[in-house]
C-alpha cells in the first residue's frame, strides 16, 4: 500500500487508479480504510477511488514524535490529503461514521469540490448511540481503550446487541474486519495514545458550529442514511438534506451506520448517480 507524507506524519491510502473523477472516501475512529472494500468493488472502474487509512486508532504507520489529532485536524488533514494528490475542484469526497467532512466544509469549503456524507455525526450527536458512548467512557477510564480492543478481540464477545461494532451495523461485520482494526489498537501503545487524544478532545458542540458552514455549501451534496441506523439517527439525514442549499438525501433499507458494509451496493449505486448528474 502506497504511502503520503503528510504534516503529522505518513498516511496510507489505496489508489484504484484510472482516469474517473476521483472519490475520496473516508471512515471513522477505530477503523481503516478495508470498510470500503466493497464499495469499491461495486464502483468498479467508474471513478478513481482513493482510500486513506487515517490516523483513528486503526493506522499502522506512526506519526511523527508530538502529533496530535483533534476533530478539527483530522478534518483538516483530510483535506491535505486531497492538496497533496492535487485533487482539483471535480472531487467527490465522501464520509462514513464520522463528521469531520462538515467541519472541513466549514473550514477549507473551496477544498471540497461535491460532499457525500453518509451515516455520520451531526448536530449534537455525541457520543452517538451505545457504541459510542462505550468508546467515550473507554477513554476516560486509565487503561480502558486496550481493555475494549481485547474483548473485541474475543470473537463470540462482538456479538453482543448493543456493544462495540455489532451496534453500528445491521448484518454481522466480518470477523476478518474486526481484527484487522483491533491489532493496532491491542498492540501498540502509540496507535492508543492517537486514538485516546483523539476522543478526548472531542466536544459536543463541533459539530453543531459547522452548521452555518453547511448552510452556505451551495455545492452539490449528497446525504445518504440508513433507515435501521441506532447510532445515528435518521432524522438527521433528513435535516441533512434539508439544509444543504443543494442537498438531497437516499435512504437504504437493511443498513444501519456501517453503510459501506451493510449496502455497499445502494451506497455505490447512488455515488455513481450523483457523480453522473452532478
Amino acid at each position: 500500500m502506497p504511502h503520503i507524507d503528510l504534516s503529522v506524519g505518513p498516511v496510507a491510502y489505496e489508489d484504484s487508479g484510472g482516469d474517473g473523477v476521483p472519490v475520496v472516501l473516508v471512515h471513522g475512529p477505530a477503523q481503516d480504510g478495508t470498510v470500503w472494500r466493497y464499495v469499491v468493488d461495486e464502483l468498479g472502474a467508474a471513478v478513481r477511488c482513493l482510500v486513506p487509512t487515517l490516523p483513528y486508532g486503526s493506522h499502522r504507520l506512526p506519526l511523527k514524535p508530538g502529533a496530535a489529532l483533534t476533530p478539527r485536524t483530522m478534518a483538516l488533514l483530510v483535506g491535505e490529503f486531497a492538496d497533496a494528490l492535487d485533487l482539483g475542484d471535480e472531487a467527490v469526497f465522501v464520509e462514513n461514521d464520522g463528521g469531520r467532512l462538515q467541519q472541513l466544509v466549514a473550514e477549507r469549503p473551496e477544498r471540497v469540490g461535491r460532499l457525500v456524507i453518509a451515516g455520520c455525526e451531526a448536530f449534537d450527536n455525541y457520543p452517538p448511540g451505545p457504541g459510542g458512548k462505550l468508546l467515550d467512557a473507554a477513554s476516560r477510564v486509565p487503561g480502558g481503550i486496550a481493555l475494549l480492543a481485547h474483548a473485541l478481540a474475543v470473537r463470540p464477545l462482538r456479538r453482543v446487541p448493543g456493544t462495540g461494532y455489532a451496534v453500528m451495523a445491521h448484518k454481522r461485520v466480518p470477523h476478518d474486519l474486526i481484527d484487522r482494526w483491533t491489532e493496532p489498537l491491542r498492540k501498540d501503545p502509540r496507535a492508543r495514545r492517537v486514538l485516546l487524544g483523539y476522543l478526548r478532545s472531542v466536544r459536543r458542540s463541533d459539530m453543531m458550529a459547522a452548521v452555518e458552514a453547511l448552510r452556505a455549501y451551495d455545492r452539490p451534496a449528497l446525504v445518504v442514511w440508513g433507515r435501521q441506523d441506532r447510532m445515528m439517527p435518521p432524522e438527521h439525514g433528513r435535516r441533512l438534506a434539508d439544509l444543504l442549499p443543494r442537498g438531497r438525501l437516499v435512504e437504504l433499507d437493511g443498513c444501519g451506520t456501517l453503510i459501506p458494509l451493510d449496502r455497499p451496493d445502494g451506497l455505490a449505486a447512488a455515488l455513481k448517480a450523483f457523480v453522473r448528474e452532478t
